[in-house]
């Protein structure tokens, strides 16, 4: 009788796990948690995602190649939000929410309430550490919610370390979130890494260290040569073209870049060379040796920036030789810096991903002389005569701030002085910016429900709508038309446009399995993935979904 009840029983389960009548398969949980001993998070400047591909013969194997042959690639990831600025990108994918959310909007914006302009890590409460002047004072004090690296710190009970790097205060700042363990960024005038009173009130002995090498003198004392023979560089244009900027006193954009002369007298242009991508992978070495990463009793996190490719690219675009040789010497720096976490954390021990903030642009002049649509908007001009209308209109000057951030933001004290009708003044205004070339689209962003504006750009305007921060109108330009003067070079982004907003997403390491999805994921689902890879809770503020395949199911 036993065994047949036994039987039953079985049977019994077997229909109901069949049919669904058991609503979760059960699998046995690991007797202890585990997790990586070191995170690093790389994200590369305005790194389009084309990039893996168009040079990926010249690579070699244990940079961009090791990534792709070891790791899992989303080769489908896209920006869910407009405008794809630095501080954005930075703030989402660590936050793995929106700007609507976070309150990152911009690089800067102005505050609707005063038209006052504030800079995205401005903080004029705390100072500078490890230099004279200003360049220190910063903070994340205008990030509105927690980041991946916050919870981090939280779910460990503080003892994870955090440590964020970039030549750019926003991309070392943002990253590292609210209550991180440092935040480290380059300061030009003396050419040393420094933080703000925010995080510490001197530079830890490693720092001084390293800044003591003058490294950056270093970098800068031969010319800029390209790494391979010129004629090898079939990926790109010729070495001279007119859309191509130059550095100050050269008379052509071709090479050789005579640094040592032009840093001299502007120590800047480190940043528009691929060495400072060198100096930052250096100095996040000497960042996991200082402060032991990987080493502690609970998973430690590393945020960098390679920020360079960003500066080459607004400078030369993303068609020229310096670009191209930018990324190989990248391609260097990141697989000695991969060795050096084999070496001195372990390899499979350490999960790092890599992504970028943003994409970019074909240049102008580059467009036009293929015969593909593109020209300049012309932001100011625009504004000039949309005030001279609306002067016209309502007898009152000067209502429109600006075209920051492509959204129309109106002078409120002037509005409720003269006691205008908020609504008019929009209708008028869209009436105006509708006639304008170059702009495609323009809606009330308060009303955006009600306006035909087609998918995915009706949600990429509404995640990035925050009203304190951003004007109450929108602008959407023709694809390949971007703000600038007629005869400018170089290039930027800020746009909808999958040239700006499809970008590389590739996990390696620690339990990350090989392989590549097609599907489209967004930059919000990275710090969800992140959280499920490391069981802790999501951000506060995170609209994303974690990324099934990356963790392996």
């Amino acid at each position: 009788m036993y065994r047949f009840k036994s039987f039953l029983t079985g049977i019994t389960l077997l229909i109901f796990g069949c049919f669904g009548g058991l609503p979760n398969r059960v699998f046995a949980q690991p007797t202890s948690l585990s997790r990586p001993k070191l995170v690093v998070g790389i994200v590369v400047d305005q790194m389009r995602w084309d990039y893996l591909y168009r040079y990926y013969n010249r690579y070699g194997n244990d940079g961009f190649k090791r990534l792709l042959n070891e790791g899992f690639s989303c080769e489908n990831t896209f920006i869910n939000y407009v405008p794809s600025y630095t501080a954005v990108g930075h703030s989402t994918i660590f936050t793995g929410s929106v700007p609507a959310i976070h309150g990152i909007v911009g690089n800067e914006w102005i505050d609707q309430t005063t038209g006052k302009s504030w800079y995205c890590t401005q903080d004029d409460s705390v100072n500078t550490v490890g230099a004279p002047g200003d360049a220190g004072k910063m903070s994340p004090h205008w990030l509105l919610t927690t980041t991946i690296t916050d919870e981090l710190r939280l779910a460990t009970n503080f003892q994870s370390r955090v440590v964020g790097i970039s030549l750019k205060d926003r991309a070392a700042i943002l990253p590292a979130g609210h209550s991180p363990t440092a935040a480290f960024w380059l300061d030009d005038a003396s050419g040393h890494f420094i933080t703000s009173t925010y995080y510490m009130q001197d530079l830890p002995e490693w720092v001084k260290q390293f800044n003591a090498r003058n490294e950056p003198q270093k970098l800068m004392s031969k010319p800029w040569t390209p790494l391979y023979p010129i004629q090898s560089y079939t990926a790109s244009t010729a070495d001279n073209e007119p859309w191509e900027g130059k550095f100050s006193g050269e008379q052509s954009s071709a090479f050789p870049h005579d640094l040592p002369a032009i840093y001299a007298h502007n120590h800047e242009i480190l940043r528009s060379t691929p060495f400072g991508n060198t100096l930052t992978l250096d100095f996040a070495r000497a960042a996991v040796e200082g402060y032991q990463l990987g080493r502690g009793t609970a998973t430690d996190f590393l945020t960098i920036n390679c920020a360079s490719t960003d500066y080459v690219g607004h400078m030369y675009g993303p068609n020229s030789v310096e670009i191209e040789d930018t990324y190989l010497r990248l391609d260097r720096d990141l697989a000695d810096f991969f060795h050096f976490l084999d070496q001195y954390v372990g390899k499979g021990n350490y999960l790092v991903f890599l992504t970028a903030d943003h994409g970019v642009a074909h240049t102008i002049g580059f467009m036009q002389a293929h015969h593909l649509p593109a020209d300049f908007l012309q932001a100011g001009k625009i504004t000039q005569a949309l005030n001279a209308y609306l002067e016209q209109q309502f007898g009152v000057s000067k209502l429109v701030i600006s075209l920051m951030n492509e959204h129309v933001n109106f002078n409120d004290r002037l509005i409720a002085e003269h006691q205008l009708n908020e609504d008019s003044l929009i209708r008028a205004t869209i009436r105006f910016l509708r006639q304008q070339p170059g702009i495609e689209m323009v809606t009330d962003l308060r009303n955006i429900g009600e306006k035909p504006i087609p998918q995915p750009i009706r949600d990429m305007l509404i995640n990035g709508y925050y009203a304190p921060r951003t004007g109450p109108i929108a602008i959407v330009p023709d694809p390949g038309w971007f703000a600038g003067h007629p005869g400018g070079t170089g290039t930027t982004h800020g746009s909808w446009n999958p040239y700006d907003t499809h970008i590389p997403l590739i996990f390696m390491g620690w339990h990350i399995p090989h392989g590549v999805t097609h599907q489209v994921v967004y930059m919000t689902d990275i710090a969800p993935t992140l959280a499920a890879l490391l069981h802790i809770q999501m951000p506060n503020g995170c609209v994303g979904k974690p990324i099934v395949p990356v963790l392996g199911q």
